[in-house]
């Protein structure tokens, strides 16, 4: 994915729904011969949802959390991957580590829980993995990443962009890091950040990608939904920004 700030970051598109960051280091994938760039494939697993209000005044659920989807033909083994949540502004970040667990089959969901507050009613669903991330329910940023070693990014002037460690990022509300042209909307404790046609809606644009609405976490029992075909999701060079 490419993570980028509204100061002017160049992003290329290799293909519908391409991944364009930094330079492989990834085993995700073989590396593809395209020139002098490195390229590696990447899954198409994706944050279908983030929702901070959980137990906040007005909420009906009393957790935080996050909800991923795997939007790709093939199944995906997420163990030891990772949710990392940073304030709108920062760049310390708290990780969420995924137990080991069967892959994550084609269209199937996958629940993180976060944190609790003292309202709401209503339990989440069974998560698949769980942590006490307290996440800002107005603004904030999420990372889905390939291992569990906390980011070091997201500040201004150290944006998260070109990390091949990224599988997916969301910034949302007043975040200084996202992907494509803008952060999704902010959200408030009633409100969630859903990733387009029921998960599959995937531009590279947080704003594109993200709707506000009632937040509906789904687990892996929820129904799959598989998504169209698209083209695979590469990472590749990213140029300089400013560059031509």
């Amino acid at each position: 994915k490419t993570v980028a700030v509204a100061a002017g970051l160049l992003v290329i598109a290799c293909a519908k729904d391409a991944l364009v960051t930094g330079p492989m280091t990834s085993p995700l994938a073989p590396r593809l011969d395209l020139g002098a760039a490195a390229v590696v494939e990447a899954p198409n697993v994706v944050i279908s949802q983030v929702y901070g209000g959980g137990g906040n005044s007005g909420a009906t659920l009393k957790n935080d959390f996050i909800e991923i989807h795997n939007g790709g033909k093939t199944p995906v083994d997420v163990s030891g991957w990772s949710v990392q949540y940073a304030s709108a502004a920062g760049s310390t970040w708290q990780v969420t580590t995924f137990p080991s667990a069967p892959p994550l089959a084609p269209g199937q969901f996958f629940l993180i829980q976060e944190s609790n507050g003292t309202g709401g009613t209503v339990n989440l669903p069974t998560p698949q993995a769980t942590g006490g991330v307290a996440m800002s329910a107005t603004a904030g940023k999420v990372a889905l990443v390939t291992n569990s070693t906390p980011l070091t990014c997201g500040a201004a002037g150290n944006t998260c962009s070109g990390l091949t460690t990224i599988a997916d990022f969301v910034g949302y509300g007043s975040a200084s890091d996202f992907e494509g042209s803008a952060p999704a909307a902010g959200l408030s404790n009633t409100t969630a950040a859903l990733r387009g046609s029921t998960g599959c809606t995937d531009t590279d644009h947080n704003n594109l990608d993200f709707a506000v609405g009632t937040p509906s976490p789904r687990n892996i029992a929820s129904p799959a939904v598989i998504c169209p075909d698209r083209a695979p999701r590469v990472r590749t060079t990213l140029p300089t920004a400013g560059a031509e």
